[in-house]
């Protein structure tokens, strides 16, 4: 698994701290869609059936695995949006335990992002497909 800045280096916190300088939507785009440029290469070889998302309108791969208790995440999408949100998630998800992936209120997250309201009805079902993926993974970490 390759290191990745999200939920290190850069935390939700950091960007709803971020979202919250920009005036227009079309600049928190461009921001959104620069997150997704920060994600590390995933491997060709992960972009299989096993590890797509189903309900996503893009492709969006997501691998992931528990180390010392913690959980990190390995992502990608052929989308550059899709991209920025995988990282927004990302942000929230990645380093943490599977009981604080399970607690954390992404909804709330999204909320003070105010980006479900700005996506397509499509791209927010996708997001939401995104995220019960990775709850489902800790889910399935903490049970064994």
């Amino acid at each position: 698994m390759k290191t990745s800045p999200f939920g290190s280096t850069i935390t939700a916190d950091d960007i709803i701290d971020t979202v919250g300088f920009f005036d227009s939507w079309e600049d928190r785009y461009k921001y959104i869609i620069d997150l997704g440029k920060e994600l590390p290469e995933m491997e060709a070889a992960k972009k299989d059936d096993v590890h797509l998302v189903r309900g996503c309108q893009s492709q969006v791969w997501i691998d992931g695995e528990e180390v010392d208790g913690r959980m990190w995440f390995e992502v990608d999408s052929d989308a550059f949006i899709v991209k920025g949100l995988l990282g927004v998630v990302l942000a929230a998800y990645n380093g943490k335990t599977p009981k604080q992936i399970t607690e954390f209120d992404i909804e709330n997250y999204f909320d003070q992002l105010g980006l479900i309201k700005h996506l397509s009805p499509t791209r927010g079902n996708g997001l939401r497909s995104m995220v019960k993926r990775i709850q489902s993974m800790a889910t399935s970490v903490s049970t064994h």
